[in-house]
Order: C-alpha cells, then sequence, then structure tokens
C-alpha cells in the first residue's frame, strides 16, 4: 500500500475512552483521553505504572485483545479514522505506516532466525520488494543504528547480541519501512544507563532523519525532557496535563504534575537538608477511583464540595503553547509559593569500621564446552578483580556501575551465596569470604541482609506477609515464645510504615511499593547491621521511590545500619550515598565521597556515567558524552586498563600505556582515589559534567 501524503495531524486522539470488560464488571482504564502529534514531533506521554499509558498505545495499534473495547471518541492515523478500517486496512498501516517499539526487545524478535531475515521481512511484506534491495535497505538501517559490522550483525541470531543490540535491532526493524509515526513504550527500562544515553541520541537522531513523528512512553521525567517535543502527563486513566516541555516542566499547573516533580532526586536534593516529598496515599484503582478529581485524595489543595463534584474537564491555560490541565483550582494556587520542608535530619556521623575487603578476587571458570562438562581449554571470567574499600556503622555506600561490571557477585559473595577465589572480607574483624551462607552462624546471616531488586520474586504467593516476618523472626531466633515474635511482626510493619492488618494481606493484596516494604522489614527482622540493597527501587514507580528511599533513611538513623546501595541510578546515589564506588569489569575505577565522585577530576568511565543521567530540569546544562561499544566480556577482557576500549581520553596518555598496562591506584585526595593513567595536569583540565544554572 502506497503511503499517504497528508500535512494535517499525524495522530488525532479525541476523547477516548478505553474499557475492559470481566465477567464482574466493566473495569475504565483510559477516560476522556486527548492528544496530537504533528509531523515530525515527539510527544512523550509520563505517568505511574497502571495509569494506563500502555493501553493507549495499544488502542492507536487497535490491539486491545479479546475483552479490550473503544467505548468512546476516537483515534484517527492521518485523518483516517482507525476504527472504522478493516482487518486488511489495520495490517497495511501496522509496521508499515505506524511501528512499535516494546519494552522488552526479545518479545519482537524470534529467537529461532537470524536478525537478517527479520528485518527483510518488513518491506517484503509491506512494500514487495525484492530479497536484494531488503538487505541493502537492512545494512542501511543497521548501520543508521550504530551497529558495529552490520554484515555480521544481519547473520546473527538474537541471543549472539547484547540487550543493547538487541533494542537496536528492533528500532531498526520499526525503521525498515520508515513509518510516519513511531510509538516507544518504554523502550530502554531494560538498558543500562550508558547504552540508554546512547538509545536515546539515537531515537532523536533518526526522528530528524526520517521525519518520523513518536509517541514516547516512559515513566522518566528526564528522558521526555531529552528526547521530546511535548508531554502529556496521565494519572488513572486521565491526561491531567498536556503542554510543550517548556511549559510543563518550567510553568506546571496540575498538583500530581507538581507532586511528581517534588518526589524525584533533581540536583540540589539532600537526605538530610532537602528531603524528597513523597506523594501521600495511593494510586487509586480502576473500580474504586473517587468522585471528581482522581488525584483529590492524594492533592494538596484539594477542596470539598469542589473538587469532589463531578467530571472535570481540560482547561486552557492562557499564553502558553496548547498547555491544558485538568484542575479547577489551578488560578487560585499560588504555584510559585516555597515547598513546606520536609523534616531536616542532621548528618548522621558515620561511626566504626563494620566491613573491610581486601583485594578481593572472584573468578569463575567456565569449560570451553560447558554442556558437556569439558575441562579442555577451560577459560576464566573474573567477575571481581582486587575490590579494597571499608563500609562505617550509619554510612550509605553507593555502588555503581553497567550490567556486568561486577556489582551483583560482590554482593554474592559478601553474602555467602558465593565464596571469594583471593582476598578478604572481615566483618568485625573476622574472615567470612570462605564460609558458604550454609555453614555461617546464625548471628553473621542477620548481620549481612539484602534488599532484591523485584519485590514480586522474594516473596512467597501462598504465605500471609505477617507469616513471612514472621519465620524469617524464628530462624534468627527473636523472641522467647509466639507472642513475643508476633509483637516484634508488628513493631517491625510499624517500622516499615505500613498498617498493622497488613499482617493477615497475601502478597498478591499489595501494591508494589508495599511488597518492597515488606521485604525490608523482613531482612531487618534480625536486626541487620550491613543491609545490601540490589537496586531496591528501580522496579517502582518514581513517587514511590521516594518514599522507599525515605523509609530505607529513617531505619539507618534509628539502627545506624551500613547500607550498601546498588544501583545504576545516579540520580538516587547523589541523593542518598555518603560515598560512592564506581565499578567497571571487576575493577574499582573510582573511590569517594559523594561530593568528590560528583565534581570534577573524575575517572574518564565516572565522566561518562554522569553525562548519561537523564535529568528533570531544564536549567541544568549537561556535557554530551555518548559512550561506544558495549562493556567488555570479562571472559575476555582488554589488556592493560578495562575501561581503554571506550575511553575518549586514552589518546592523552602518551606510548600506549593504556593498552599496555592496569593502571595504578592514585589517591587525588584525602579518601577519593582513582584507577587511571591520565597526569594530574589532564585531571585538572576536567570541567564539570552537570551544571546547575543559578537560582
Amino acid at each position: 500500500m502506497a503511503k499517504l501524503d497528508y500535512d494535517g495531524p499525524i495522530l488525532e486522539i479525541e476523547n477516548l475512552s478505553i474499557s475492559f470488560f470481566t465477567r464482574l464488571r466493566e473495569i475504565p482504564a483510559v477516560m476522556d483521553f486527548s492528544v496530537t502529534v504533528q509531523p515530525g514531533e515527539a510527544v512523550g506521554l509520563v505517568g505511574e505504572s497502571g495509569c494506563g499509558k500502555s493501553t493507549v498505545a495499544l488502542g492507536v495499534m487497535q490491539d486491545l485483545g479479546g475483552n479490550g473495547r473503544v467505548v468512546g471518541g476516537s483515534v484517527k492515523f492521518k485523518g483516517r479514522d482507525l476504527a472504522a478500517m478493516t482487518a486488511a486496512e489495520l495490517r497495511d498501516i501496522r509496521g508499515n505506516e505506524i511501528a512499535m517499539i516494546y519494552q522488552e526487545p526479545m518479545a519482537s524478535l524470534n529467537p529461532a532466525m537470524k536478525v537478517g531475515r527479520q528485518l527483510i521481512e518488513v518491506p517484503m511484506i509491506h512494500e514487495g520488494i525484492s530479497e536484494r534491495e531488503a538487505w541493502a535497505r537492512a545494512l542501511d538501517v543497521v548501520r543508521d543504528v550504530k551497529l558495529p559490522d552490520p554484515e555480521r550483525i544481519l547473520k546473527s541470531y538474537p541471543h549472539q547480541l547484547s540487550g543493547g543490540q538487541q533494542q537496536r535491532i528492533v528500532i531498526a526493524m520499526a525503521l525498515m519501512s520508515k513509518p510516519s509515526l513511531l510509538i516507544l513504550d518504554e523502550p530502554t527500562t531494560a538498558l543500562d544507563v550508558t547504552v540508554e544515553a546512547a538509545v536515546v541520541q539515537l531515537v532523536k537522531d533518526l526522528g530528524k532523519k526520517y521525519g518520523t513523528s513518536m509517541l514516547f512512553i516512559s515513566h522518566n521525567l528526564g528522558l521526555v525532557l531529552e528526547t521530546c517535543d511535548r508531554i502529556c502527563v496521565m494519572y488513572s486513566g486521565e491526561a491531567v496535563e498536556t503542554g510543550s516541555i517548556k511549559d510543563v516542566f518550567d510553568r506546571m499547573q496540575h498538583p500530581y504534575t507538581q507532586a511528581l516533580f517534588r518526589s524525584i532526586p533533581l540536583p540540589g536534593a539532600d537526605k538530610n537538608s532537602r528531603p524528597l516529598k513523597a506523594i501521600p496515599g495511593n494510586f487509586p484503582l480502576p473500580h474504586e477511583r473517587p468522585p471528581g478529581c482522581n488525584f483529590g485524595p492524594r492533592c494538596d489543595y484539594f477542596q470539598a464540595g469542589l473538587c469532589d463534584r463531578g467530571d472535570i474537564p481540560m482547561a486552557p491555560i492562557i499564553g502558553d503553547d496548547r498547555h491544558f490541565t485538568r484542575c479547577l483550582r489551578f488560578d487560585d494556587i499560588n504555584w510559585h509559593a516555597p515547598v513546606t520542608m520536609m523534616a531536616q535530619h542532621q548528618a548522621t556521623a558515620p561511626g566504626k569500621v563494620v566491613l573491610k575487603m581486601e583485594n578481593l578476587k572472584k573468578y569463575y571458570e567456565v569449560a570451553a564446552n560447558a554442556l558437556f562438562g569439558s575441562k579442555v581449554g577451560a577459560r576464566v571470567v573474573k567477575a571481581n578483580e582486587t575490590l579494597s574499600f571499608e563500609a562505617r556503622e550509619s554510612e550509605t555506600l553507593a555502588i555503581v556501575g553497567e550490567s556486568g561490571c561486577g556489582k551483583s557477585t560482590f554482593a554474592k559473595v559478601l553474602m555467602g551465596l558465593e565464596t571469594a577465589t583471593e582476598g578478604q572480607i572481615l566483618l568485625d574483624n573476622r574472615s567470612i569470604e570462605q564460609i558458604p551462607i550454609q555453614k555461617r552462624d546464625t548471628q553473621t546471616v542477620a548481620d549481612i541482609q539484602m534488599v532484591f531488586q523485584n519485590p514480586f520474586d522474594t516473596l512467597n504467593p501462598s504465605m500471609t506477609v505477617g507469616r513471612q516476618i514472621l519465620r524469617a523472626l524464628e530462624v534468627f531466633g527473636i523472641g522467647a515464645s509466639d507472642q513475643e515474635r508476633h509483637a516484634e511482626m508488628l513493631r517491625l510493619l510499624d517500622l516499615v510504615k505500613l498498617p498493622r492488618e497488613f499482617a493477615e494481606r497475601m502478597p498478591r493484596q499489595l501494591s508494589g511499593g508495599q511488597k518492597q516494604r515488606i521485604g525490608i522489614a523482613r531482612a531487618f527482622a534480625g536486626g541487620a547491621r550491613i543491609v545490601v540493597a540490589d537496586e531496591p527501587v528501580s522496579a517502582l514507580d518514581v513517587s514511590v521511590q521516594a518514599a522507599v528511599t525515605d523509609l530505607l533513611m529513617d531505619i539507618q538513623r534509628q539502627q545506624k545500619t551500613t547500607l550498601l546501595f546498588i544501583s545504576h541510578d545516579l540520580s538516587i546515589v547523589r541523593y542518598l550515598s555518603d560515598r560512592v564506588m564506581v565499578m567497571y569489569l571487576g575493577h574499582v575505577v573510582e573511590l569517594g565521597t559523594t561530593d568528590q565522585v560528583f565534581a570534577p577530576p573524575y575517572h574518564p568511565y565516572t565522566e561518562a556515567l554522569l553525562s548519561a543521567v537523564p535529568i528533570a530540569d531544564t536549567s541544568v546544562k549537561k556535557k554530551h558524552i555518548v559512550l561506544e561499544g558495549d562493556v567488555p566480556s570479562a571472559m575476555n577482557p582488554p589488556s592493560g586498563c578495562p575501561f581503554q576500549t571506550r575511553c575518549r581520553w586514552k589518546t592523552e596518555v602518551p606510548g600506549n600505556l593504556c593498552e599496555r598496562e592496569v593502571p595504578p591506584v592514585r589517591e587525588l585526595a584525602p579518601g577519593h582515589q582513582v584507577k587511571c593513567h591520565l597526569s594530574q595536569e589532564m585531571l585538572d583540565r576536567m570541567e564539570p559534567v552537570i551544571q546547575v544554572a543559578a537560582e
């Protein structure tokens, strides 16, 4: 089918309402939703999980499944109503005129088919071009998405590519027919921050090159700022504010938008002097929405008798660029009033050293023919190389780096799930690196606990929440009787700020943030002294993240816990950590206080990491550094400096030193060390990556 020449809006969604029908009831997922995407424009759709963002995308694709139906409004693509099209017309438009990129790349790729074959199918089916033409176009598009050695990539199977490469192939597939509209549904959530930065830059460049309009679905306001021209904020099935990026970010006119921004750690936020403000209460379930304004029960400006009276229409903001808000009181609210200060805290001085690592190494031996157990030509994976650091009582030490840098391996050795190859881990001056968890005494197990990334995987679905906490108390030998343990379980629920009646609930009856709180309560059941928090908030919405990080800080202040916070989100790291350890390919490349690590001079890898962090603030200026390539394999690391294959400063070091020798650890200032060959003079020339305009 020939593409239509059309000069009006590419996508017009007007008063769209979508419901899902179950045997019990109709569940309204999207209500009275309107958004327009002009030619070449990128519109960001943001909001918390369950607000209806993906349902809108599926409504555009006319792919709502058996029980989903459009119950009101219309979706027009280039002026044509998609609901009025036949199945054959829709099939022609999908993939050809409208393409969609999903969150998980492997959901879009056939694992049994080579990448090239999957790419050439798209134009061959939709445009009827020859295989040779399609192959030439596939090579062009793979070059466009900046993948090395396109010929090899096209002849590879999906499993032979990294996550970032798979996502680029999915983008290439979407672009094969040069669509007019590209829908991106959280396309970078599963990727490292450096890969995310490269993919985002790629999407922007390709949007300009092909003139593609985009609907970019995300919960990350920083990403939307970097990629989009306009934004639409959703809450509980409704658009609550739409406008240009500048209008909405700098002159927001809806209390939910304001609350979202207050709950994310922008530069300047500090866990002690400027804590984040979490949004009170919980997101309403679709069949339990309040009368009037959906956000009313959580809103600081709620007025009974006005905000809960009836449906609230979108109202225009005079003078701004197509800026609308679903708020009756936007004219009465003083949007420039200073934020009510949250409770401030005295910074806690770190206590004695409780944990010390000295030259820790963890190697894995992998058989060349692992399937058949052959040891011939066995290769070594160097997951951790000479890790050395110490952590003190009441201190938060953040461990940052990309996937495959060895963060989780080090956590497993510390927990006793693995034993060390070399080196020492001292807990209160007692070596524990060779004691697996089965042989550790109860006190050691209780002392070092872990909070995992995904709260859904760590709770037993067939056991009540209270029983799961009681089970931990029994294992740790807490309490002399059932009554004492029951009282302690209720105290732990109080500690994580959950109602005591939750003890009788099953995990499926809790939200993601509530489940994570149960995971935290269980970790502290034995009075844990060291808690390893492995990406504890990355699976949660931004508004819930603020509440959970605040909770961890509160417990730390009360119990003097040492917190090892593993994360790739440098905004949260800057907000809550006292010291930061940057890891790359098993090595510690930089270690220092948060202020030292976030200000120049940096290790070149730290510099690239900071540049990759999306920041939801229009006043922030950021140096743009995109890392080329992926993290090398720990089975075949580069010679010399582990980072030299991706370092933009390498040419400043004479005599190929970076390729020949692993750099020594140098102290730049008391407590601040880097592993780098750059001269002091070069380090002194480094400029700040992130600059915040003076208020």
